[in-house]
């Protein structure tokens, strides 16, 4: 406290932006003090008020300077920016938007003048992406950060009440295949009803625009390639099956409501911002369900021992899976002309992909090229819930949405990426994600 005290100037700044909006903090409640002399626990009381009132003190001028130091976020006179609407400005809520594609999706909201208020429980998000972003616009009325459990319906309501949203950019969700086989009911509560939370928000305070992030894991193992948006869905995984009963929430609801829906069926995604802002950076306990772009970054780093491929016998070409890989960029860039073009009443459906369809070991060898790694790969059983083959026909959202890819070497698109991952070893290096 001493050492604190003395470096604090005379005068302290006026107090700066919040970094982010925490709700329903808890402070701890007083000490009670028992026994039959209260004058002789007076001169105690009152040492123990004054200690906690100066460590109270101390905790208030370390969140100074820390937030005076950082920047970024939403002071109280800015607020009245996120609880009205604008003309001319959308203000966008983006449910996930710490986590690796939702962060994307933020930073190019806010780069086309949009208003951006973020809500993500950092489960799996990072506060570093968003310090990020808080840090590229500290504009006010540009970018707002709430902590939140999107399952919280009473935390979810109150995020709608007091501000004026437009649209909903809803990315929140846990993702990852082997582990919903592993845990089939935490990936129900969080995709399926987390999203009817969601929804029962939006009806409540009249949202009627959605963006939503599905996945070609709804379609399962379709038995012709390649999968277009007529494609039966026969999900084979807890994942596919959540996603799918999240959309038929979606699809029931705008039915009988007076909104304008875009559900966006998305394959592999792979990259990180050209400009080298924002990456991908799993927390490292999430390594072993990690996306092959980032176990292969791992592997090549020497974080890992090498890369492990699960299933050679698969009835491809080479005998691994083959995907279909889309550059993050690029699904930003579907997201945000479907939000665009979406239509009152309603439903849009759109496969993000690029078309072409590349096996693991060709996405391996492309990872060695990018990243001048001789990783060693060591083949593996077939992973538990995983299908053959997998690649979208994107005719549809070429043709409607005006959409094509553009990053889609990907030797080029990981070059990029590990870039970042190489200037970021330790993720974004916060205490509060990887």
């Amino acid at each position: 406290m001493g050492s604190l005290a003395a470096s604090l100037p005379s005068s302290l700044p006026p107090f700066p932006r919040p970094r982010r909006i925490v709700e329903n903090n808890r402070f701890p409640r007083a000490f009670a003090f028992g026994g039959s002399d209260r004058s002789s626990m007076q001169p105690r009381f009152q040492f123990v008020s004054k200690l906690l009132l100066a460590a109270l003190l101390t905790a208030v001028c370390m969140v100074v300077l820390r937030q005076s130091s950082t920047g970024g976020g939403s002071s109280k006179a800015d607020d009245t920016k996120f609880s009205r609407h604008e003309d001319g400005v959308t203000h966008v809520l983006v449910t996930g938007g710490a986590g690796y594609i939702g962060s994307h999706a933020a930073l190019r909201l806010l780069e086309e003048g949009n208003r951006v208020t973020i809500v993500d429980n950092l489960s799996r998000g990072n506060i570093g992406a968003i310090e990020e972003l808080q840090g590229l616009f500290p504009e006010p009325g540009r970018l707002q950060f709430i902590h939140a459990d999107l399952g919280d319906s009473k935390h979810v309501n109150k995020i709608f009440a007091k501000n004026a949203i437009d649209a909903v950019m809803h990315f929140a969700a846990v993702a990852y295949v082997s582990e919903s086989m592993a845990e089939p009911l935490r990936y129900y509560h969080n995709i399926t009803f987390n999203t009817l939370t969601l929804l029962e928000a939006m009806k409540a305070h009249k949202v009627r625009k959605l963006i939503y992030s599905s996945t070609c894991a709804t379609y399962g193992e379709p038995k012709e390639m390649p999968i277009t948006e007529d494609t039966p869905q026969v999900p084979i995984n807890p994942y596919g099956k959540a996603k799918k009963m999240a959309e038929d929430l979606i699809k029931d609801y705008a039915r009988t409501a007076d909104l304008s829906v875009m559900i966006l069926r998305y394959f592999n995604v792979i990259g990180s911002d050209p400009k080298g802002r924002l990456g991908e950076a799993p927390r490292p306990e999430l390594r072993k369900h990690a996306r092959i772009s980032g176990a292969c970054f791992d592997a090549a780093a020497g974080i890992t021992p090498g890369l492990e491929v699960r299933g050679t016998d698969y009835n491809t070409t080479d005998g691994t899976c083959i995907r279909d890989y889309i550059h993050v960029s690029d699904l930003v860039d579907a997201h945000v002309k479907a939000m665009v073009k979406a239509k009152s009443q309603q439903v849009g459906i759109y496969n993000v992909g690029t078309g072409k369809g590349s096996s693991v070991k060709e996405f391996v060898e492309a990872c060695k090229a990018a990243t001048g790694v001789d990783i060693n790969v060591k083949y593996l059983d077939r992973r538990p819930g995983d299908y053959a083959e997998v690649y979208s026909d994107p005719s549809k959202i070429q043709k409607e949405l005006n959409w094509v890819a553009t990053h889609t070497d990907l030797k080029d698109s990981l070059a990029v990426a590990w870039k970042w991952h190489t200037l970021h070893r330790n993720g974004y290096n916060t205490e509060s994600g990887g």
